[in-house]
């Protein structure tokens, strides 16, 4: 019997995780990418010798026994892959001289936030009994696990859900910035700020610090490359084809069926299924001319924020930093005064260093990033001027080395390399919609989808799915995979079959 065929659109990891899925299900795909890459946004490059990391801080499900870790195993990712677990996620110093160390593990966390300021010790409480909640949540059954010990989580999990359903209820519906002024102490108040973004829900911040303490997000070593190059070879070895530098310009549908896609060059393929695992505003408004929507489907596209644009700046440091602690973020620190960085006014700066990583610079020397929010219009009108964007990017690169001089002293003299990205760098690799790196932010507006996912399907488009960050609010590696197992699921099932897995 003939297998059915299917296309997917972007070789990112939802992309690249719905094709091994569809190959390890008896379904010939394959997959169309406008770049010369695989991975998307989980994505580095080279400069003078040094990596620039263009992704990943740390990786849900890094740890052998978590459920996570089951997916990335389907996927081939974790084979041979060492990964780090850091001590510390952030460290924000103040004005005031004081520090707020994010210390990965709870207990030290909990510590450390009361000598800080003990009279936010209700608030400080709170913080950690959520990141204790999320501690629990964050033992979900295995295929590891016997028949006994799966039925005791499970039960575990249900009790936990019966009982602090709204206490997550209620974390969920809270922003960061709302937590953030329950404390009294400007300096707390300002560092959870820091952490993720205002209106991000403080929910999934807690979360994150329950991976960090069960040592479930560590950094692997070699940064997002490698991981993409896994999942690529993943995918070709179970037979899949990667045609790179085809941009799909037009999905073809026919009787209100998507039969197949047409690249940018004119080329047309066509498949059973056409599958969609690139940016989700180009795919429903352009590849398909907005026909194939309705309030639910506009409703994410009108109201809901995104993560913000980057100018990302990539340096290469002739330096080690032994001095300087290991951290999953970075070190948050005062500018001397309030610099105009592109479109955006700063007192401080934030400068991941990946000390933790030798093999992203040449022996003795340091890779550094540093992230700054912009608007995407800013760069759209300057990019009419391709004299004017160089010059402006040529200004960021000294406005941030000289600021990186005020905390690490000498820095200006052991700069090798200096490279800088604005959104329309992301837009243009990656075609994620202005320039935005994650997709949807976790607000209390859509956090519910967490619990209940976005639907994959168009209303009235047969043969047609979406899987990837924008039906998957928070966006992130582990949602990329799962949004694309999730869907082969689905389509196991519309054609009564069962779902396999096999692990590499």
């Amino acid at each position: 019997m003939q297998k059915k065929t299917m296309t997917i659109i972007g070789a990112g990891f939802a992309g690249l995780s719905a094709g091994i899925y569809a190959q390890m299900n008896g379904y010939q795909s394959e997959i169309f990418e406008m770049h010369n890459l695989p991975g998307g946004l989980c994505t580095a490059w080279k400069r003078k010798g040094y990596t620039i990391d263009g992704c990943i801080h740390w990786l849900v499900g890094s740890s052998p026994e978590s459920a996570m870790n089951q997916f990335w195993r389907e996927v081939g990712l974790t084979k041979g892959r060492e990964f780090v677990n850091l001590d510390e996620y952030m460290r924000y110093e103040g004005k005031d001289g004081r520090t707020v160390v994010f210390y990965t593990d709870v207990k030290i966390l909990e510590k450390h936030l009361l000598q800080l300021s003990p009279r936010d010790e209700k608030v400080i409480r709170e913080l950690i009994s959520g990141i204790r909640l999320g501690i629990h949540f964050d033992q979900q059954p295995t295929e590891k696990d016997s028949g006994l010990t799966k039925f005791i989580k499970g039960i575990k999990m249900g009790w936990l859900f019966l009982t602090k359903g709204k206490d997550m209820r209620r974390w969920m519906d809270t922003t960061a910035a709302q937590f953030a002024q329950r404390f009294q102490d400007p300096l707390l108040r300002e560092a959870i700020n820091e952490l993720w973004f205002p209106e991000f829900s403080v929910f999934f911040i807690m979360f994150t610090f329950s991976y960090l303490n069960n040592k479930n997000a560590g950094y692997p070593i070699g940064g997002s490359m490698p991981l993409s190059r896994a999942l690529e070879k993943r995918y070709l070895d179970l037979g899949g084809v990667i045609h790179y530098g085809s941009k799909v310009e037009k999905i073809l549908v026919e009787n209100d069926q998507a039969v197949g896609i047409e690249l940018q060059d004119g080329v047309q393929h066509r498949a059973d299924r056409v599958v969609s695992a690139a940016d989700g505003h180009t795919t429903i408004f352009k590849m398909l001319d907005g026909k194939y929507v309705d309030e639910k489907v506009k409703q994410p596209y009108e109201k809901w924020p995104l993560f913000p644009p980057l100018i990302y700046v990539g340096l290469g440091i002739n330096r080690v930093f032994d001095e300087e602690p290991k951290t999953v973020s970075g070190i948050s620190f005062c500018l001397n005064q309030p610099v105009e960085i592109g479109d955006q006014t700063l007192d401080r700066l934030t400068a991941h260093i990946f000390n933790q990583d030798p093999t992203l610079a040449p022996a003795g020397k340091t890779a550094i990033t540093v992230m700054i929010n912009s608007n995407y219009q800013y760069w759209k009108d300057m990019a009419k001027d391709p004299v004017e964007y160089e010059e402006k990017k040529g200004q960021i690169a000294r406005q941030v080395v000289s600021a990186l001089e005020q905390r690490f002293p000498g820095i200006e003299s052991q700069v090798e390399m200096v490279d800088v990205a604005t959104p329309l760098t992301f837009e243009r690799y990656t075609g994620n919609w202005q320039g935005s790196f994650e997709g949807w932010l976790i607000t209390p507006q859509n956090a519910s989808s967490i619990m209940s996912p976005m639907k994959q399907t168009l209303p009235g488009l047969m043969n047609f799915y979406l899987c990837g960050q924008w039906v998957e609010p928070g966006g992130g590696l582990p949602t990329g995979v799962m949004s694309g197992r999730r869907l082969m699921k689905s389509i196991c099932k519309e054609d009564g079959k069962k779902f396999v897995t096999t692990q590499a």
